[in-house]
């Protein structure tokens, strides 16, 4: 069992002088359309995989649109999962999202794309113009099997052999292909633009696949990763390793601060970490889609616990990849 004594992230931003962590608008609506995967990762935060019956309904889908209709300001509509695409309303979704004029991200994890009836995915993908995150931790075969199971790797590289086929990651197309990459195991990601490089070089020359960006993100103490901390007895290292990694210069950036989460039920959440934790919005904020409050939403206290480190650690990580420099003051 864990035994570090930790000091809570509020009481660490105290330490250096900041202020309590809250929002600076909504720039981004982030929706976790179920826990529904047709893979088992042992990072995953979300505990996802195909025994999940959790899924956004149509019902709920709709009452998030006509919040995303009524506020032009939201300019970002940031689709995960789970497989976001196992959702049977993906499509709908994603359409009524570019009918409204918002940029759409997938968070997609390429094997999606060989599940029976999804085969026809990439080409929805690019006929809507929707950005790909894709995930890949490595691009060495063994890294990638450890973390996302047997044959993964094989079927990531023909998807992206694809995606670029379509103009994905193609210089000129529009198309966003941007990578994700998480450490395996617990440690913190390396520099991301070094990283970056090194990604760019080696799927060039062993697949000739090209990319946008690679996004370099910290592996969460939640769920399954934490599960796995614990019963390697890493637990206390991984944390002690995140809270001596704080940077401040970080802070700034952490994805919260723009980003309003839901759930697939429709509840809110201040980011999708929180809402796997199932920590509500602070008291007295709205609860639920149905109750979206912009004005309420966009200069709010952000509710925080112990996975915080992890997105301030370092050169910091959220969904867009590393916020700041390496340098830990």
């Amino acid at each position: 069992m864990p035994t570090l004594m930790l000091p809570s992230f509020d009481q660490t931003l105290a330490a250096h002088r900041l202020e309590a962590l809250t929002a600076t608008g909504v720039e981004t609506l982030q929706i976790n359309v179920g826990k529904l995967c047709n893979q088992t990762c042992t990072h995953c935060h979300v505990d996802a995989g195909p025994s999940r019956t959790e899924i956004m309904t149509r019902e709920t889908m709709d009452a998030v649109l006509d919040v995303i209709r009524r506020h032009p300001e939201i300019g970002t509509i940031d689709i995960t999962g789970g497989a976001p695409e196992m959702n049977p309303h993906f499509e709908y979704l994603v359409e009524q999202c570019r009918r409204a004029g918002r940029h759409v991200m997938d968070r997609c994890n390429l094997t999606v794309f060989f599940v029976r009836g999804k085969e026809r995915l990439p080409e929805f993908l690019r006929d809507h113009q929707v950005e790909v995150v894709a995930s890949l931790p490595c691009y060495l075969e063994e890294n990638v099997d450890a973390q996302r199971g047997k044959g993964v790797h094989a079927r990531s590289i023909e998807a992206l052999t694809r995606l670029n086929g379509l103009g994905y990651g193609v210089e000129g197309t529009g198309l966003i292909l941007n990578l994700v990459y998480n450490p395996v195991g617990p440690k913190l990601p390396p520099a991301q633009a070094e990283l970056e490089a090194d990604y760019r070089v080696e799927l060039r020359r062993r697949f000739g696949i090209e990319f946008t960006r690679l996004f370099t993100i910290t592996n969460m103490p939640i769920s399954r990763f934490l599960e796995d901390l614990r019963r390697s007895g890493q637990y206390d290292r991984y944390m002690d390793l995140l809270v001596t990694s704080f940077n401040p210069s970080a802070v700034p950036g952490v994805m919260c601060r723009s980003l309003v989460s839901v759930g697939w039920n429709g509840v809110l959440y201040d980011c999708d970490f929180n809402q796997m934790l199932e920590l509500p919005l602070h008291r007295g904020l709205p609860r639920t889609i149905e109750d979206f409050d912009l004005a309420a939403l966009e200069r709010r206290r952000i509710v925080t616990g112990e996975h915080c480190f992890g997105c301030a650690a370092g050169a910091g990580s959220s969904c867009g990849g590393a916020v700041g420099s390496q340098t830990v003051s």
